[in-house]
């Protein structure tokens, strides 16, 4: 008869904290009572979890506001920034945004900077990162403890290898090793659009959803899963490159070597085609455009029905393949006028057979903005840092 492991006392204990801490640096601030209630552990466990974290300088308690509630308030537990900072870096085509951010998802300080010419290149990015970090902690009086980074590209998760980044030519670049050694901390390194979809998940569109896929446009097209709760990597932490579906057999040539892939139908340069608009338009002009023609539906969906038609085809085949809950459109989607997306919605409820199946698919915009991907990287840096804190 084999017995059954009983885990030892302090491994309990260990996972109850870091049980805790979880669910305040996701949530935010708890009574008492409400973390008994989450956790399912009985009043004195939580006492003495969160007794030693306050002694630690992780939580502090305070009474809550005075309500209409009768008898004796529950105490507030609040996670403490400052006790456990990551590094999140957003590297894009065009710029790289960075943050020291806090127990809590709370943004202690920013520093960002256009990427032109030699900059673009890996080491100097490398170089710039590694410099505006250290003045950056210096400045805030923090050190960071992990690091998340957002890349555009094609990223080997367990060591950040970027085997292919080919809108910053990008390829073969060990970022997550070179942070690492620079920076002397655990760095993890994953596709923007994987950690946006982790970002929604913890604290944006999706987070009471268990399935969930985000898909964004920028000058190429991406999306991130979200499967029963957990983001999906695929094998060696490949995936996620819908725009690579091919949606237009003998279509437009595509960087991959393909033709007619969906990112040369719903990309920046397709929406630039849809608008009249040079293909280099700078975004600015892309996002004015879109915002002058949303003051006009009937124009809106006349003139954008093409592009409108291959947005819904991918879509279709993304719902189909992985049976989302809830598709959520971020980037430059996000500037597509209101009956365009609507539209859109109402053909991938129609046309899905997954959709249909389980009663509809939402379609929803990213509620966490130009920030999405910074605060993927930065929940990304956190997953290995929690149950050490």
């Amino acid at each position: 008869m084999t017995s059954t492991p009983v885990a030892r006392p302090d491994e309990v204990r260990r996972y109850n904290r870091s049980s805790l801490l979880r669910l305040l640096h996701v949530a935010g601030p708890c009574t008492r009572a409400a973390l008994a209630t989450e956790l399912g552990l009985n009043r004195s466990t939580i006492k003495t979890l969160v007794d030693g974290l306050a002694e630690a300088g992780v939580v502090e308690e305070r009474v809550p506001r005075p309500g209409r509630s009768a008898g004796r308030p529950s105490l507030l537990v609040l996670p403490q920034p400052q006790a456990a900072v990551v590094l999140a870096v957003d590297v894009q085509v065009e710029h790289v945004a960075m943050a020291l951010v806090g127990l809590g998802g709370t943004i202690l300080g920013r520093n960002s900077w256009n990427l032109h010419g030699r900059m673009r290149e890996p080491g100097e990015v490398i170089t710039h990162v590694i410099e505006s970090t250290e003045l950056l902690a210096a400045d805030l009086g923090v050190r960071p403890v992990a690091a998340g980074v957002s890349v555009p590209g094609v990223v080997r998760r367990v060591d950040g290898h970027v085997h292919e980044a080919p809108n910053l030519r990008w390829s073969g670049v060990a970022l997550g090793q070179r942070l690492a050694k620079a920076l002397a901390v655990p760095v993890v390194v994953g596709n923007d659009a994987e950690l946006a979809a982790l970002a929604e998940h913890v604290r944006g569109a999706a987070r009471e959803a268990s399935d969930a896929v985000f898909v964004s446009a920028d000058i190429g097209v991406g999306g991130g899963v979200i499967a029963q709760g957990s983001p999906l990597r695929g094998a060696a932490g490949y995936v996620g490159e819908i725009g690579h579906m091919v949606v237009r057999p003998h279509g437009r040539p595509c960087y991959c070597g393909n033709e007619g892939c969906w990112e040369t139908e719903v990309g920046e340069a397709a929406l630039c085609r849809a608008l009249g608009l040079p293909e280099d338009s700078p975004r600015g002009t892309i996002v004015v455009e879109l915002r002058r023609l949303g003051g006009d539906p009937d124009a809106a969906l006349r003139r954008l029905a093409d592009f409108s038609e291959w947005l819904t085809l991918g879509l279709v085949n993304v719902v189909n393949l992985f049976g989302p809950e809830l598709v959520v459109l971020g980037d430059l989607f996000t500037a597509l006028p209101v009956p365009v997306l609507d539209a859109v919605a109402e053909e991938v409820r129609t046309r899905s057979m997954v959709s249909r199946a389980i009663g509809g698919v939402r379609v929803e915009l990213s509620s966490l903005g130009a920030d999405v991907k910074l605060l993927g990287a930065a929940e990304a840096a956190f997953e290995g840092v929690l149950d050490t804190v």
